[in-house]
């Protein structure tokens, strides 16, 4: 299987603020004195930005518009609640916020047919919820596609069994483990596996620091190397400026991996020559969507695996 897509799904932002229902345990969210229109104003403008590098390099755009009258603040972020796949499968998962849930539309996978693509089966973790049981996309799953294995690190919206029973479903072999973050003097998870790892191709950029457990650690690091990945390894301090949330695309000639500005600034000359071994880096300003919203590039981008219909 692939690892890497050329075709992205961003849902463009309406009512982009932060989210109060999220805050309870994403501690990458803050607030600011600017009105809530300012806000929005200023995210759209870093998504059009962000989204003309990334069409400018040879990415396929699927662009949605979010619906203003849902009051869905976190739209901007789908790779939570759906995953496409290569045999055609879409997984739609289990939300933690309750206004998230909204976000999960019909009318999307209506867009992504109309383009080619064949969705063959539904696989619907959502009734999960009805348990406070959740497991949020490829946010909380870092998928390794060519080698079939999905990381995971437990927390408030990621349950094992529900990553367990993914697993089953699309023949992954789990790697679970628990992260941290110092925050307010302690140790607490963090909400997303996707903001301190990110598996490419060859490489894998990891925040080892927030594996506080020593066997855990040693079977994270040792299935990446299993697998030939060059572990590209961040400080906390670094992952707290997104540099483990990214996502490697396939350009119309070239490989990128795909990051925010203040990540791409967190980085050191030498971790960014590492990359570069492997592909060229893409970043984009989107200082408003990560302060608010505690999410960054990676968060932005569902990536599609569906084949194109014969």
């Amino acid at each position: 299987m692939k690892q890497i897509t050329d075709t992205l799904v961003m849902i463009r932002p309406v009512n982009f603020r932060m989210n109060e229902e999220t805050a309870v345990n994403n501690y990458f969210q803050h607030t600011t004195e600017d009105l809530q229109e300012t806000v929005n104003a200023k995210a759209q403008k870093e998504f059009d930005a962000f989204a003309d590098k990334l069409k400018a390099v040879g990415v396929n755009l699927i662009i949605i518009d979010d619906i203003a009258s849902q009051d869905t603040p976190d739209s901007i972020f789908p790779n939570n609640w759906v995953s496409f796949h290569e045999n055609g499968d879409v997984a739609l998962y289990p939300m933690f916020a309750k206004n998230r849930r909204k976000e999960r539309r019909e009318d999307i996978f209506k867009t992504i047919e109309a383009e080619g693509r064949f969705i063959r089966n539904f696989i619907d973790y959502t009734s999960a919820e009805q348990e406070d049981v959740f497991l949020e996309g490829t946010g909380s799953l870092i998928l390794d596609r060519a080698n079939s294995k999905a990381y995971c690190a437990l927390s408030p919206r990621a349950d094992e069994d529900l990553v367990i029973e993914f697993c089953e479903d699309f023949e992954y072999t789990p790697i679970i483990f628990n992260a941290y973050q110092s925050f307010k003097g302690e140790r607490l998870p963090i909400y997303h596996t996707n903001v301190m790892m990110c598996v490419a191709e060859e490489f894998a950029v990891i925040c080892l620091d927030t594996i506080d457990d020593k066997k855990e650690k040693k079977l994270v690091a040792d299935s990446l190397m299993q697998d030939g990945k060059e572990i590209i390894s961040i400080s906390e301090e670094q992952m707290n400026n997104f540099a483990g949330n990214m996502l490697q695309v396939q350009g119309k000639a070239d490989k990128f991996l795909v990051m925010s500005q203040t990540a791409h600034q967190a980085l050191t000359q030498n971790q960014i020559k590492t990359i570069e071994k492997y592909c060229k880096i893409l970043s984009s300003d989107l200082e408003t969507i990560e302060t608010h919203g505690g999410g960054s590039a990676r968060c932005m981008l569902a990536e599609v695996f569906i084949p194109k219909a014969v």
